[in-house]
């Protein structure tokens, strides 16, 4: 049997170019076509599935090499090759267009891939991606839901799910997959949380989400709108009505820097800035009655993906845009992908510099920001990043806006229930993600402080398989 050639680049997903993206909030990568998706496919050694790196990376537990090799296997199909890899990736991931873009795949999965050991690593999440969106658009995916919904066997059991976000969202699909009456209760008027208000429509198209999301009612799921679990309803309530309730209400609560002048017109946490642009639509002016005024200058202060996501936005809207990040480029958490989007895009970068003072005019609106010059020590913190200190010289930027994105804390309104053990602001599980109330279970970013889409994921897989667990359990009891 002749030796299989090993492909060692790998085939690149088309992009928009910068000068063009910058005008518009159209999506920047273009993906694969069937064809560059195969070339791509080819590429995957094909590990076994009890061994493969891949799948022990991806935080929701993927069959990697089963989903690429099915690609490749009906290459001559492409309906056939694509719904067989949808049926696979569906065993574990509901929201697979979603991941396939959001995803941090080279922190995770891809950065396991054995191939990285004499190429390029398999580009495995614009893989799931075009599996998603072709199925999508080819009505493949309506097509394997009808298949699957006849088979799932109805239990006389209800769960609450709080908060439409990727964590809820999975948790909710799971258990409808399992026969569970499932409702989510979300605070805002449209659900995806992070997905729909903190991603950007050039990362992550809306509509994406919503066709994303109608896949799950169509499971079975109802989500009610507008209903704030802490205000409208207490967890307690819903105790009395359903037999388990899932905690997903993510880390919606932003960090404020404690500095002169914070308080200042023109400067917005990410969150508000993300959420004016992407849920209530102020790309869309004058469409939409809901304008962000950014002026000419704006910072961003933090180096994360939202505030890439921030930086990048607040550049469609024809600013010069600076990001100021206290550390060092070797320390910024934002994705490869995107900080290379945002430097082709014109956005600067300046490191080393700690804002200590927002600086106004005379009608209360921000003009310019103080940063005190930092610098590194060779002694690293338990996250591995070196510790850096003040060095007692400032730098004044000027801006006519400025963005605050260090992070953000959980819901305190959910952290406020009595009787559900809280720590650092996060609520306490154990191991099979209950919390301290019984029949109560927690994930995602409310449990583990601002972490990413595909992290929140895997705990709403895992808490399903616990809830499954616990009423069943519940159901034998009742019946002895």
């Amino acid at each position: 049997m002749p030796r299989r050639k090993i492909i060692k680049e790998r085939v690149p997903t088309p992009e928009r170019p910068a000068e063009e993206r910058i005008k518009s909030f159209i999506e920047v990568n273009l993906g694969y076509t069937f064809e560059l998706a195969v070339k791509e496919a080819e590429r995957c050694l094909q590990c076994p599935a009890n061994y493969a790196p891949c799948i022990k990376g991806c935080p929701v537990h993927i069959d990697i090499p089963g989903f690429i090799g099915k690609l490749v296997e009906h290459r001559d199909n492409p309906d056939k090759a694509v719904k067989e890899a949808l049926n696979v990736i569906w065993a574990c991931n509901s929201l697979p267009a979603t991941t396939g873009r959001v995803c941090p795949q080279e922190d995770q999965c891809e950065m396991n891939c054995v191939m990285g050991k004499v190429g390029d690593k398999v580009n495995i999440g614009k893989l799931e991606r075009f599996v998603a969106d072709y199925a999508r658009e080819k009505g493949i995916d309506e097509e394997l839901l009808s298949e699957i919904i006849p088979g799932i066997e109805k239990k006389n059991q209800k769960v609450a799910i709080i908060g439409a976000g990727p964590a809820g969202l999975t948790a909710a699909g799971e258990l409808a997959k399992l026969g569970y009456d499932v409702t989510i209760y979300e605070a805002l008027h449209e659900p995806g949380g992070v997905l729909m208000y903190g991603i950007p429509e050039f990362r992550l198209p809306k509509d994406i989400v919503e066709k994303e999301i109608e896949k799950l009612r169509k499971l079975g799921v109802r989500i009610l709108t507008d209903h704030i679990v802490g205000r409208t309803l207490t967890i307690e309530e819903l105790l009395q009505e359903y037999d388990a309730v899932f905690i997903g209400s993510g880390a919606g609560t932003p960090r404020l820097i404690n500095a002169p002048g914070i308080n200042l017109n023109g400067i917005y946490t990410a969150n508000e800035f993300l959420t004016r642009v992407n849920l209530m639509k102020a790309y869309l002016f004058p469409e939409y009655d809901t304008p962000v005024k950014v002026g000419r200058r704006v910072i961003v202060i933090g180096a994360g993906n939202t505030a890439m996501d921030a930086a990048r936005s607040a550049r469609r809207f024809g600013a010069d845009v600076t990001i100021a990040y206290r550390r060092g480029e070797e320390d910024v958490s934002a994705r490869i992908e995107e900080v290379e989007h945002a430097k082709e895009e014109g956005i600067k970068f300046e490191f080393f510099i700690n804002p200590v003072e927002f600086i106004g005019d005379d009608t209360g609106k921000v003009k310019a920001v103080k940063f005190e010059k930092m610098r590194a020590l060779d002694e690293r913190d338990k996250r591995g990043k070196r510790k850096i200190v003040g060095t007692g010289e400032y730098v004044t930027l000027e801006a006519d806006t400025v963005i605050i994105a260090i992070g953000k804390h959980p819901n305190r309104l959910i952290v406020n229930t009595p009787g559900l053990k809280v720590e650092h602001g996060r609520i306490v599980v154990d191991e099979n993600l209950m919390t301290s109330i019984p029949g109560v279970f927690a994930g995602g970013d409310a449990i583990r402080g601002e972490a990413t889409v595909i992290l929140a994921m895997g705990d709403g897989r895992m808490a399903a398989k616990a809830i499954h667990e616990y009423l069943t359990k519940k159901r034998e009891e009742q019946k002895a």
